[in-house]
């Protein structure tokens, strides 16, 4: 028997004056890295509250942790139970309890269950971060259904595609995906379609209120750790959305990768610095990241309700509202990418609002700059930097690093989590030597069962359980991980992953164009954008104006090339016949 799991909540850096924060980092080095060492192995040790052990699944052999909840059902009746009165949910003026969330959830899911949504059953989210929509993903967790979080970025082909793949029985939309999916949806279309936030009617439509409105409770189907929870999209080197299936044992096995993470670093620093814990308090977290995200859903959202905190939501991310609400809502910890940090620290009234309840900055989608690792270390404030590593196939977080242990590394991403194995591969698929560059793989419970094939029917499972990051990384000898390049052709623009391919794809519909190639430019502000070289047909003409023109509308408006060259000569080869993307951005940014 498993014993019963009950989480911690997460340690708060104790508060000390600024001029003892590593002045003395050979001290540091020395004290903080030993604590590290020794609290993770006394935390994960037989008889440890992280404890893991290997389960099979499909024959696959996975670390788990031995205490975890069965599934993210389990967690959240925990949590509503425990937590009643506690606010759950904050979006502007709107607020509830999670008494409140849970009675909600539960009406939502009994008149899911009354248009016959059953286990397994596909339920998709194509909105805003409303607080519908974490509503609608707990009811789903509670009838057995598998959500589908719909990137609310997609263009109208995109949504079209993906709903056509993934054949949702009902799809939840607020006014701005409506427009969308009705301009592709035929009359009489399979899927109920539910709007929320829009006068908007017609027969083609269910309202919110009779969503919300429905008298009932819920039947609870029987549900296993293996059983899907929720399907989430990432861009694939192919370029088209790739649904990756995560889950219940997934979710949950995340859920306590990041309480984990917080708990050892907490406690090492504690010890390494002679202070003592303070007195653990529900987190109130500032989701600025779309919930469509695992940055946000299950590695912000998700925990803070696993420990009874607040679950601040915003329409949009604007860095003066997101200041304003640290000051009214009291928030504990940012959640969000390098750019929207940026934003904040460099803001004209950071120094002007109480952020004094602020603990964390916590960074996801791409590693934290170290001009803004440098500009939060030496505020006046308390809060501390972290961030970490992780994809969408891994459930949200893989490695993670925080606090003094950030400020010490701050190219690393942290150290792999307990419930991951991990290789580091060369180019033969065979481990390289300590210390050397490699492929990142990982395997464990969170990592996902598989994709979705073309059908939309059946999973296509990761050969051997094993996710290959496409990350070219380090591992030091304190085993924490540098990532040094990327293996697959992507851009991370502001933490979305735009696929090159995709890019080109659309460019090549244009009649006038003979070769394009698509890479990363660097950016300041975004980390990269897309920058487009296109080679027209002899006597062609064209200019970046039509291309970009063409773009939109073909693909969604954050993949759209920021910059674009018209060039006079063909694109370069390498000996293999292979664009030479790299040599290419270099130049052309040269000249």
């Amino acid at each position: 028997m498993a014993r019963a799991w009950r989480p911690c909540a997460l340690p708060r850096r104790p508060d000390r004056p600024q001029d003892r924060i590593f002045e003395h980092r050979r001290g540091i080095i020395v004290t903080h890295f030993a604590e590290l060492r020794a609290v993770w192995d006394e935390l994960t040790a037989p008889g440890g509250r992280y404890e893991t052990h290997v389960v099979k699944d499909g024959g696959v052999p996975r670390l788990a942790y031995k205490a975890a909840a069965a599934t993210l059902r389990d967690l959240w009746i925990d949590a509503a139970m425990r937590f009643a009165d506690r606010p759950c949910l904050v979006f502007g003026g709107e607020r509830l309890t999670y008494g409140d969330a849970f009675r909600q959830s539960e009406r939502i899911a009994a008149w899911m269950q009354a248009q016959g949504i059953g286990k397994g059953d596909r339920v998709a989210i194509a909105m805003r971060n409303y607080p519908e929509w974490m509503l609608i993903y707990w009811a789903g967790v509670l009838a057995g259904a598998t959500i589908c979080g719909f990137n609310a970025w997609w263009s109208t082909s995109e949504m079209a595609g993906v709903e056509a793949a993934t054949k949702p029985k009902i799809l939840f939309v607020d006014a701005e995906r409506l427009e969308r999916a009705r301009s592709y949806r035929e009359p009489g279309a399979a899927g109920i379609l539910v709007v929320l936030r829009s006068a908007a009617a017609g027969e083609d439509l269910v309202s919110w209120s009779t969503v919300a409105d429905h008298c009932g409770t819920p039947i609870l189907p029987p549900l296993g750790a293996d059983d899907a929870a929720c399907i989430f999209y990432t861009s694939g080197t192919s370029g088209t959305p790739k649904a990756a299936v995560l889950t219940h044992q997934a979710c949950v096995t995340n859920i306590l990768n990041i309480l984990f993470a917080a708990e050892v670093q907490g406690i090492a620093t504690a010890r390494a610095t002679a202070m003592p814990l303070p007195a653990a308090a529900p987190p109130v977290a500032l989701v600025t990241t779309p919930l469509f995200h695992v940055t946000a859903n299950n590695c912000c959202a998700q925990v803070a309700a696993v420990l009874g905190g607040t679950i601040v939501l915003m329409y949009k991310w604007d860095a003066a509202e997101a200041l304003a609400l640290v000051e009214r809502e009291g928030v504990t910890m940012i959640s969000g990418t390098p750019v929207m940090h940026r934003e904040l620290v460099l803001h004209s009234r950071f120094n002007d609002v109480d952020l004094s309840s602020l603990g964390a900055f916590s960074g996801g989608g791409a590693s934290l700059p170290p001009d803004i690792l440098a500009r939060i270390e030496d505020s006046s404030l308390t809060a501390r930097a972290s961030s970490g590593y992780g994809m969408t196939e891994a459930s949200g977080a893989i490695a993670s690093i925080a606090g003094d242990f950030f400020a010490a590394k701050p190219t690393s991403c942290g150290r792999i989590l307990p419930a991951f194995e991990y290789r580091v591969v060369g180019d033969d698929a065979q481990d390289v030597a300590p210390g050397e560059r490699g492929e990142l793989w990982v395997r464990g419970a969170s990592v996902i069962a598989g994709y979705l094939d073309a059908t939309g029917s059946a999973i296509d499972p990761l050969p051997g359980g094993w996710l290959h990051s496409g990350d070219i990384v380090t591992i030091d000898t304190d085993g924490f991980v540098h990532i040094v390049d990327r293996k697959k052709d992507m851009i991370l623009r502001g933490g979305e992953n735009i696929a090159c391919v995709e890019v080109e794809a659309a460019i090549y519909e244009l009649g006038e164009v003979a070769e394009c190639a698509v890479f990363a430019i660097p950016d300041a502000r975004l980390g990269e954008i897309v920058g487009a070289a296109v080679y027209p047909h002899e006597g062609a003409v064209l200019d970046p104006e039509t291309v970009a023109a063409h773009c939109a509308g073909r693909i969604a408006a954050y993949k759209i090339p920021e910059r674009i060259w018209i060039l006079d000569m063909p694109i370069p080869r390498g000996a293999s016949g292979k664009l030479l993307k790299r040599d290419l951005g270099r130049l052309l940014l040269e000249d």
